[in-house]
């Protein structure tokens, strides 16, 4: 079977880093869930520029792979994978738009909408599925998140608990038929069962595309929190536990573990229920909040620049998306070979 990699990532943070106080100080700061463990305040977040889109991050975020590897190598890219947890446009991804933008040609282009907080791990899997079936031989996998300084900062909805959790960013990962960070297996599980748990709220209950006065937020409650806490506290451990068993290792034989970061809670729950201590847990929460699908790779980045990640260590990389409907995790030797 041909030997795929995770060869290289990159990231972007939008501006300067935005304060907890941006939220907590703002007039009428004050909902039933803000002291729930799930809406814990980090201290700092990036947000988007107003005019800023999903494909401007990426644009962004790729630069650094030009730099190490050349721009006639990024833009020989066979594959292109392009997750945006908040499209610019309804009907068009943003994948064709970072084709333009990056000269590139694939042979495949998807914008993948589905597996959120976890798509990086879905968008390697189906990179390396795409690379060990075809001619393809190279891909780029781009997660671009961007809701925090759009959705969040609304009025109405800044005043609420669920607003200072995100921030924006985005990451990318370079994708390679070579032995350079080997994929060494990926699990992951789509859970019908939990499709539609994941709701959008309007207080005037239009439709979002209909034209109205209330402003498009999250649907939290009591009971959907706690649902969300017990399914994300059970299905992160168990992917990984999983994946660890059929590689015939012991979860504490993980060097890094790399996750979505939701909160400090499902952060330490984890953890603890993969016998990992915070040190091998790597996390960007307190500088850049809840990432979404892009805090996998833009922590990887952040890890292997700080020498957290090193030559010939086990990493692993996991996460579940929305209420629980998808969960995965993918394992990868890493040689990066970076400074």
């Amino acid at each position: 079977m041909t030997t795929v990699s995770l060869t290289d990532v990159a990231s972007y943070l939008p501006g300067e880093p935005v304060p907890a106080e941006f939220y907590t100080e703002y007039p009428g700061a004050e909902d039933k869930l803000r002291n729930h463990p799930m809406f814990k305040v980090p201290p700092s977040r990036h947000h988007v520029a107003v005019d800023e889109t999903n494909a401007d991050m990426v644009e962004r975020a790729v630069q650094p792979l030009i730099e190490r590897h050349g721009r006639e190598e990024i833009r020989g890219v066979d594959v292109l994978l392009v997750h945006s947890q908040l499209p610019d446009l309804p009907f068009v991804g943003a994948g064709t738009e970072v084709a333009r933008r990056l000269g590139l040609n694939p042979e495949w282009l998807v914008d993948v909408a589905n597996a959120g907080c976890a798509s990086f791990v879905y968008m390697l899997k189906l990179a390396r599925q795409i690379l060990t079936t075809t001619d393809a031989k190279t891909a780029l996998i781009c997660n671009a998140q961007s809701a925090a300084g759009q959705c969040f900062t609304q009025s109405e909805v800044r005043r609420l608990a669920q607003a200072a959790i995100p921030g924006d960013g985005c990451g990318v990962g370079y994708v390679t038929t070579s032995s350079d960070a080997p994929v060494l297996d990926v699990e992951t599980r789509h859970i019908g069962e939990y499709a539609g748990d994941m709701t959008v709220a309007v207080d005037d209950g239009r439709k979002y595309w209909e034209p109205g006065e209330s402003q498009l937020r999250i649907g939290f409650t009591d009971a959907s929190v706690a649902k969300v806490l017990a399914r994300g506290n059970r299905l992160v451990p168990e992917v990984v536990a999983d994946l660890c068993r059929r590689l015939g290792v012991a979860t504490t034989d993980i060097d890094v573990l790399i996750t979505n970061q939701p909160n400090r809670t499902f952060l330490r729950n984890w953890r603890e229920a993969l016998q990992l201590p915070a040190e091998r847990h790597l996390n960007t929460f307190d500088t850049c909040g809840n990432l979404f699908g892009a805090a996998i790779p833009i922590t990887l980045d952040h890890a292997i620049g700080s020498r957290q990640v090193e030559d010939g260590n086990l990493v692993v990389l996991g996460g579940f998306a929305h209420a629980g409907d998808f969960a995965g995790a993918v394992a990868v030797r890493w040689h990066g070979g970076r400074c």
